[in-house]
């Protein structure tokens, strides 16, 4: 089945915290986005290679098809954080450090009308209305994914948040805030330690309220892959209770954080071989 490619035009940005920079963005093609269920939905934006003509209307499939990989549009996964058909709008918020990556950038410079492509949406997440409580836990590139979380569980039902950003100026307002239990952490208190367990020590202190919780844990791979040790094996909760898994690596750009990726599955399954 070809995969549908939506082409929105940037309306406006604007500068969230000192590293996060939101995109709104619409135009005709978003009537057709599909409005999902899903709180962590995402998209894989296309970023076109310099000099090279694409197929227009533009096709992705046609390009893998008939272009060599160097010339292949290069894909970034973003969480879209809100998207509201009657105003003709999507939302995207990026993290932002200088002239590093390339989906950061895009968006510091971005003016209204620059073009945006891309495909899905996907995701698998949402919080359980039926939940005693709602533990969120990540860092900035999660809080997209964690805000839109909070939009949508119901009010009075209790929410602890976790959240680590480079420092104080880097916090954002969370949806909800008059009744979520909410820790921020910053790396600058880490003494600029890059492999700090800030996240997994604070879960680890954290006292669990009684009844079920569903718990939406993402963050940077490693400290994430400690997180599920800990919440399956310590904590003892179920999957179906957990939405868990690394947004991004480290030292690794997107293709380099999917190779890393296979390589944590591979690892996973052998860990849950018997014997």
């Amino acid at each position: 089945m070809a995969r549908r490619v939506t082409e929105l035009q940037v309306l406006r940005t604007e500068r969230l915290s000192p590293h996060m920079v939101r995109v709104v963005a619409g135009g005709d093609d978003l009537a057709a986005f599909p409005d999902t269920e899903h709180t962590d939905r995402y998209v894989k934006l296309l970023f076109e290679q310099p000099g090279v003509d694409y197929p227009e209307p533009f096709d992705i499939d046609t390009v893998h098809a008939e272009y060599p990989r160097e010339q292949w549009p290069v894909q970034r996964t973003y969480t879209v954080r809100s998207l509201d058909h009657a105003l003709g709008e999507l939302v995207i918020d990026f993290v932002h450090h200088g002239d590093t990556g390339l989906a950061g950038p895009w968006a510091a410079a971005a003016r209204p009308g620059d073009r945006i492509r891309m495909v899905g949406p996907g995701g698998a997440y949402a919080p359980d209305p039926a939940a005693d409580w709602h533990l969120l836990v990540g860092d900035e590139a999660a809080l997209p994914a964690v805000c839109a979380a909070l939009e949508r569980i119901p009010a009075g039902c209790p929410v602890v948040a976790i959240l680590q950003t480079d420092g104080p100026s880097d916090e954002i307002k969370l949806p909800g805030e008059a009744g979520l239990d909410v820790t921020w952490l910053h790396r600058s208190d880490a003494a600029g330690d890059p492999d700090s367990t800030q996240l997994l020590d604070a879960v680890r202190a954290l006292e669990f309220r009684s009844g079920r919780v569903h718990a939406f844990v993402h963050g940077e791979a490693i400290a994430v892959r400690e997180l599920r040790r800990h919440l399956y094996r310590e904590r003892g909760l179920a999957k179906d209770d957990l939405s868990i898994s690394g947004y991004w690596r480290r030292g690794r750009d997107e293709e380099g954080f999917r190779e890393f990726k296979q390589a944590e599955l591979a690892r996973e399954r052998a860990e849950e071989q018997p014997g």
